[in-house]
């Protein structure tokens, strides 16, 4: 279906080994994800990225000026990376393209707007494939083909069983199904998608759409889970949103993240909410065993989330154009 056949981590090894001599795969982040998770998002990447082809994909970063940042961010930012427009001065290969936290009701109003459907129709025909993450996937459909994301309501929080959808080879020996996390205020309406000529790869009864692809020039993939995301992310979500409860500056309580926590820690958080609900201080988390709940996580997608990069960065090491390095 993709035109490559897929290969495996073991395979990819042999192709980081053949690229000895030759320049590495250039792999860009554009990272719009909030300040408290601008790091954690680069690890992640570079820990799924390393665990599907050591050594293959060298990974740059980049923002977009758009994006809001506070002081300790736009540090960060300035010190580890590049504006997007230095994107488009010297390509690279392939590129991932994150998610932001959502501000306004219709994307089109969001402050980095502009900047995002210009990368769009660069990546279009300037990378061998691009992934867009989550809100950056609603913004790129949008802009693509006016496929217009819908409010969930609550937050869609927490570990789903995604459900392959036909066959493909992105990734290889794809399994049936395997356990994604979701974080997201909204969704793509899959029969919108298919009428847009979409091919939807995994879906989910509870989390819909799961992931999906468009051929452009490049190669797009779009992604309404997270795969990257380590044991502990969805944790940290979470505690923000019960912070940022406890502070005031949010005025419901967040639901649990769904399928997630064993039934200790189910119960602990239940406890909290309410104390929380009656006794409403910041106080309270730092009551709370936080350590000892994240030691009992587990990351049972990081297998095949290795398999689903491995399968994506094995077609851009197969359609580049490898330049050996004097």
């Amino acid at each position: 279906m993709l035109g490559t056949k897929g290969i495996d981590p073991v395979e990819l090894s042999k192709i980081s080994s053949s690229l000895k001599g030759q320049r590495q795969l250039r792999i860009g982040l554009v990272n719009n994800m909030p300040d408290a998770a601008l790091r954690n998002t680069e690890l992640q990447f570079q820990d799924l990225l390393s665990a599907a082809a050591p050594g293959l994909a060298a990974l740059l970063l980049f923002y977009l000026p758009g994006v809001p940042r506070g002081p300790a961010g736009q540090a960060h930012i300035n010190a580890s990376y590049e504006p997007v427009t230095a994107l488009y001065k010297d390509p690279v290969d392939a590129l991932i393209v994150t998610g932001a936290v959502p501000v306004a009701a219709d994307l089109t109003t969001e402050p980095y707007w502009r900047e995002m459907t210009e990368l769009i129709d660069w990546a279009k025909t300037h990378t061998i494939s691009t992934i867009w993450s989550c809100l950056a996937a609603h913004a790129a459909v949008l802009h693509l083909d006016g496929v217009k994301r819908r409010p969930l309501g609550p937050k869609l929080s927490g570990l789903f069983v995604a459900q392959s959808v036909g066959e493909h080879s992105l990734i290889p020996g794809a399994p049936k199904k395997w356990i994604v996390p979701h974080s997201r205020y909204n969704e793509l309406p899959e029969s919108e998608l298919l009428d847009c000529g979409y091919t939807l790869l995994y879906r989910s009864d509870e989390a819909n759409a799961d992931s999906f692809l468009k051929r452009e020039k490049s190669l797009f993939v779009f992604l309404q889970g997270h795969p990257e995301y380590h044991a502990g992310t969805l944790l940290r979500e979470y505690l923000r949103d019960i912070s940022a409860f406890l502070a005031g500056s949010r005025d419901s309580y967040p639901d649990m993240p769904r399928h997630y926590f064993n039934a200790e820690a189910a119960a602990g958080f239940e406890d909290l909410r309410k104390r929380a609900l009656g006794d409403r201080r910041r106080e309270l988390l730092s009551e709370f065993p936080v350590a000892a709940i994240e030691a009992g996580l587990s990351q049972p997608w990081r297998e095949p989330a290795a398999r689903l990069y491995a399968g994506w960065l094995s077609y851009v090491a197969e359609n580049m154009r490898v330049t050996v390095q004097p």
